[in-house]
Formats: structure tokens, C-alpha cells, sequence
């Protein structure tokens, strides 16, 4: 009877040793995934642009202050209904455009963004 319970316990020990060894693994692994596309994402930004809404409008105002041609367009998240996209817009070097795009419904823009492209 006692024989049982020895390996169970062993069973156990080797159980909690393993989830522990594996649980820093998977900690560290999403940071230092997040990392690296954080510094892109800031990388990849390279138009200089400000945002603004009415209420039920979004508006991404951007300027190309580099040497490349670079698209962008806005994104808008929508109150209580589906968040939403403008028309990408295609931006020549020292050239500026507005996409915007409207919430259909719900309470209207919560946030207004632009996504480069």
C-alpha cells in the first residue's frame, strides 16, 4: 500500500518541477517577442501625422517628410459598433493627404490612428 503513494509523490515532485522549469520559459517568450516588433512598429512609422474627429468622423492628417513614397490610412475604433478603415492614400516625398473614415453607428469614435503601409 505504501508503494503506490511513494510513486505517486515522485509522480508529483517531477510534475511541479517541470511546470515551474517551463513557466520562466514561457514568461520571458512573449516580451521578448514584443520587443522587437515594438521597435519596428516605431521604426516603421516615418510619416509625421495628427489625428482628429467630429464625433461620428475620424481623420488621419499625414505628411511624407522622407525621400520614399509610403501609404497610410486611418483606422477608427467605433463605441459599441464595428471599428473601421479609410482609403489608403499614397504619399510622394514632401507630400501630404487625409483618409478618413466614419462610424456608422453605436456612440461613435472612441480612438482615431493611422496604419502606414
Amino acid at each position: 500500500m505504501n508503494e503506490p503513494r511513494r510513486s505517486t509523490r515522485l509522480a508529483l515532485k517531477l510534475a511541479t518541477l517541470a511546470a515551474a522549469a517551463t513557466l520562466p520559459v514561457a514568461g520571458l517568450a512573449p516580451s521578448a517577442v514584443a520587443t522587437p516588433s515594438q521597435e519596428a512598429s516605431a521604426a516603421a512609422n516615418i510619416l509625421t501625422c495628427h489625428t482628429d474627429t467630429d464625433g461620428r468622423w475620424g481623420h488621419a492628417h499625414c505628411k511624407n517628410n522622407t525621400n520614399v513614397v509610403k501609404a497610410f490610412r486611418v483606422t477608427v475604433v467605433c463605441g459599441v459598433w464595428p471599428d473601421t478603415s479609410g482609403p489608403w492614400k499614397t504619399l510622394r516625398p514632401g507630400h501630404s493627404d487625409v483618409s478618413s473614415a466614419r462610424c456608422n453607428g453605436g456612440t461613435g469614435v472612441g480612438s482615431v490612428g493611422w496604419q502606414e503601409g
